[in-house]
């Protein structure tokens, strides 16, 4: 993997930044120390994107660090695959944790040992009732949980029967190490919460060595106290947690007293970013895999040719809210068109190509056009295009019997070919079921360039390229996923679109898009804005679609 070059703070107000800096102001914290802390058990999306511009951004603000901790914690859903691609993803982001790559495993003896301190201190007891004895005498929001009738056991019982789930003399589900707080809480999470539950599992990290593993609850806050972390930042669903996160914190003899804030999560309209969703997604086959570009992952919008600043950009747009809520895709479809009209090199492709012989050029003659690759930034220099009487060009281009508003080509009708000529449409040619295949035209070789010196005007100009020399693609065009804007997990399968891939076989581009890298999005010009696909291969190219190129979120702002 290339470097990755470092990504320039970017300051913004928000009430996270507003409580860092008033913390720094005060004295209460002399450093900031974040963390990114995720479950090594699926692949990151758009939502953990938001959350990592956050927490290495904050840092990076105010000269402080972030932290990666992988939360390994349950051993039978994870993956060496999710660590990898974690990974990968944050670098590509452009983040870069340094030597601060920790895992919640680090800690599992430290964690124990504050276990049996708890024991100790007659704040926890084994407790042999089944996961649904625990569910049913929880309680409720409105009525108090039920005492365990292993609750008051003693310290030395506690202790005993702890060391020996520890030492593996029990099944899974025998047995369980509970918190004892308060089981008429008004906050549930208070009622007891489970710290250990036996699990006979291989852990990639650990082995064989544990069988029994901490509760992400348990593990979570006690790590950030270890890594010295001090601005634990997450998202709103777990604000119910805070209490438990600062009852271990206050109870346990921690060397740091890290806080915990919580800030809105991200959801976005015509996406699903629940994980347990995209897991079925890709377990059930209704996408090909975890960097499928149809789906929300990073991987998967890295793949479609998203630039990494538009992610970020979509993440400071967008901003950090106490308040949940709903944000426009178009939101995020304006932040990647915005990059990429600024940083895309512009090509000619034909999606859906008709033949066009012009007529009056002379058979077997060539030349060589010039073409800028970019309008706005002359920096990025031109490119050569080669023009012969045989040429393509976009079916849709063509209308036999042109409908009101239509000034492309049509018979009689005169238009400019991008970089070109002006050419007039003399004669339509169709097969024996009366499809047109082939339009025979004629040019004005005075109009080179595409301006004809007597000042005529034409309507309309038409991307093309040479028949002979043009490469042959297959162009995978990506729409929404779901076509509910509100999809939901209960009936994600219900919301899929059917139309969310199509697949364009005879696509023929002009040959300097044989050279484009993997994942670099370029403009087809009139058409969006594409990049080569992983599955792409010499003499066999494949271009995904990234994005159109109608811009409809700008309008709604007002921006034309």
């Amino acid at each position: 993997m290339t470097a990755v070059e470092p990504v320039a703070a970017e300051a913004g107000r928000d009430f996270i930044r507003d409580i860092i800096q008033a913390d720094l102001e005060s004295g209460r914290r002399s450093e900031v120390v974040t963390r990114f802390p995720p479950e090594p058990n699926g692949y990151l999306h758009i939502g953990h994107a938001k959350s990592i511009c956050l927490n290495f951004g904050v840092a990076a603000e105010f000269g402080g660090r972030c932290h990666l901790r992988f939360d390994d914690t349950n051993p039978v859903k994870e993956e060496q695959e999710y660590i990898d691609s974690i990974e990968r993803d944050v670098r590509w982001l452009g983040f870069d944790w340094g030597e601060h790559l920790y895992y919640a495993s680090d800690y599992f003896e430290q964690l124990y040992g504050w276990a049996e301190h708890l024991i100790q201190a007659g704040k926890a007891y084994v407790d042999d009732q089944t996961q649904e004895e625990i569910r049913a005498t929880r309680g409720t929001l409105t009525e108090p949980g039920t005492d365990s009738p292993f609750r008051n056991r003693s310290v030395e019982e506690n202790l005993d029967l702890f060391r020996r789930m520890r030492a593996g003399e029990f099944p899974n589900g025998a047995r369980v190490l509970r918190a004892k707080i308060d089981m008429a809480s008004g906050n549930i999470n208070l009622r007891d919460p489970v710290l250990y539950r036996i699990l006979h599992a291989h852990h990639p990290r650990t082995g064989n060595a544990w069988c029994i593993y901490p509760s992400y609850d348990f593990a979570h806050g006690q790590s950030d106290a270890i890594e010295h972390i001090t601005h634990s930042i997450c998202t709103l669903e777990f604000e119910d947690h805070r209490p438990l996160y600062d009852w271990f914190i206050e109870n346990l003899p921690v060397p740091s007293k890290p806080r915990q804030y919580e800030f809105a999560r991200l959801n976005i309209t015509y996406l699903v970013l629940s994980k347990r969703v995209l897991t079925t997604l890709v377990r059930e086959n209704y996408v090909t895999g975890w960097t499928d570009p149809r789906m929300p992952t990073i991987s998967g919008l890295r793949r479609r040719g998203v630039p990494a600043e538009a992610l970020r950009e979509f993440a400071k747009r967008i901003g950090v809210a106490k308040a949940n809520s709903v944000v426009d895709m178009q939101m995020l479809d304006f932040s990647i068109r915005e990059v990429l009209n600024r940083t895309a090199e512009r090509r000619m492709a034909v999606l859906k190509p008709l033949k066009v012989v012009i007529e009056n050029y002379p058979e077997g003659q060539s030349e060589t056009l010039e073409a800028v690759n970019h309008p706005d930034d002359p920096t990025k220099g031109t490119r050569k295009l080669t023009f012969s009487r045989e040429i393509y060009v976009e079916r849709e281009d063509f209308q036999e019997t042109p409908v009101k508003g239509f000034f492309r080509l049509s018979p009689g009708r005169e238009v400019r070919l991008r970089w070109a000529y002006f050419i007039t449409c003399k004669e339509v040619v169709k097969d024996a079921s009366g499809e047109v295949v082939e339009l025979r035209c004629s040019y004005d070789p005075e109009t080179r360039g595409g301006n004809a010196p007597d000042g005529r005007k034409v309507k309309a100009t038409i991307h093309w390229v040479s028949a002979a020399d043009s490469i042959p693609a297959e162009v995978r065009v990506y729409n929404n996923l779901f076509r509910n804007p509100a999809p939901t997990p209960a009936t994600f399968a219900e919301d899929l679109n059917p139309q969310s891939l199509e697949v364009l076989t005879g696509a023929r581009l002009e040959p300097s898009l044989a050279d484009v890298p993997v994942e670099q999005a370029v403009q087809f010009e009139r058409q969006g804005y594409f990049c080569p696909d992983a599955d792409s291969r010499p003499g066999a190219l494949v271009f995904n679609r990234t994005i159109g190129l109608r811009d409809t979120w700008a309008k709604v702002q007002g921006g034309g």
